[in-house]
């Protein structure tokens, strides 16, 4: 598997992620602050220098009042792409 700080359904996130900030008409700063971060962390994490773990995922999603779950969805292969089974074979 390659890195994926500069693939596409990366990119795709952080446009995800810009344009629920946006559409809440929250700042960098704004976000930031209910994070306890700087400013600089969201900036880095939107202009793609840093990852999220996927616990920061999660806490910046909820900062922005947007599911992770509808993010991940949006990030998912088209229909009939083979998919990953978690239930177990009894």
């Amino acid at each position: 598997m390659s890195k994926t700080l500069r693939s596409p359904r990366q990119r795709q996130l952080l446009a995800l992620l810009v344009q629920a900030r946006q559409a809440r008409k929250l700042t960098q700063a704004q976000v930031a602050a209910k994070l306890r971060k700087p400013q600089s962390f969201i900036a880095k994490v939107e202009g793609g220098e840093r990852r999220l773990d996927v616990i920061e995922f999660i806490d910046l999603a909820s900062a922005l009042r947007i599911r992770p779950a509808e993010l991940i969805e949006r990030l998912l292969p088209a229909r009939g792409a083979k998919r990953i089974s978690l239930k177990s074979k009894e």
